[in-house]
């Protein structure tokens, strides 16, 4: 992907029912329904500060900050393309969120001065010695571990965390022993939420939220199904009820009590 994108090759898409428009690049990584649902599940407060790893375009922080308003939020993304959206992005819907470019595995000054409530991230999923390359390179970078592993987007959440604050990850549920792995001595009260394509099947991505420095022990919530019936028989999306109204914005969709309550 070249250092910017001609407005040809962007495309303009509606998320939470058409309350926030975002521009993604016709061709590269596009924000689908994760981001919706990791937004969803962070419990935010207005006056609280969010920090987004990996944010892309801006699309899970800036859900959020649609649902909760007056939160603030930082984004950090290592391509300058991507950065760039999340800042048009950010300025096109009037939300609060800043956009520092760098890597995780090494971020830069000013990141690392700063400290959050909440962290949120959408890590890429795939291996990268196991991945297919995708044909766009920005695409592949953000979808692969080509850069940061997925521990080093846990440890650098971690230390960006205030003591008691929350850390929500999506992610592919064939990963969640990593993922356990990564917050194991240094966040508790975990909380696993398997997310389901249709009733009876296997789980293909999982919530997985903590809070830094709990010790409660972990505990495993019931599948959420994203669709309606055991297949898919129209030409219509099918969500569940539950879903719609979390991708509609209407909804938010909590991991359990707030302990903070």
């Amino acid at each position: 992907m070249t250092s910017s994108l001609q407005a040809d090759a962007l495309s303009q898409d509606a998320f939470l029912g058409g309350r926030l428009t975002l521009f993604q690049p016709r061709k590269g990584y596009r924000a689908g329904v994760d981001p919706v649902f990791l937004a969803a599940a962070v419990p935010a407060r207005a006056g609280e500060q969010v920090l987004d790893l990996g944010c892309g375009v801006g699309a899970a922080a800036l859900c959020l900050l649609a649902r909760v308003p007056g939160l603030g939020a930082t984004g950090l993304e290592l391509q300058a393309p991507y950065a760039a959206l999340a800042r048009r992005n950010a300025a096109h819907n009037a939300l609060n969120l800043q956009v520092i470019e760098g890597d995780v595995a090494a971020p830069p000054p000013a990141l690392r001065a700063l400290s959050f409530d909440h962290v949120i991230m959408n890590p890429p999923y795939f291996i990268e010695a196991a991945a297919c390359a995708a044909p766009d390179p920005g695409r592949a970078l953000a979808q692969r571990e080509a850069g940061a592993r997925l521990a080093e987007f846990l440890d650098q959440g971690l230390r960006r965390l205030r003591q008691g604050g929350s850390l929500t990850v999506i992610h592919r549920a064939e990963r969640l022993a990593d993922l356990l792995a990564g917050l194991s001595g240094r966040a508790g009260d975990i909380r696993v939420l398997p997310l389901q394509s249709r009733s009876g099947r296997a789980a293909g991505r999982v919530l997985v939220q903590a809070r830094k420095g709990a010790r409660a022990p972990l505990t495993l919530l019931a599948p959420f199904t994203l669709h309606e019936g055991a297949r898919h028989v129209s030409d219509g999306a099918d969500y569940t009820a539950k879903a719609e109204a979390i991708l509609r914005g209407v909804a938010p969709l909590p991991l359990g009590d707030d302990p903070r309550q």
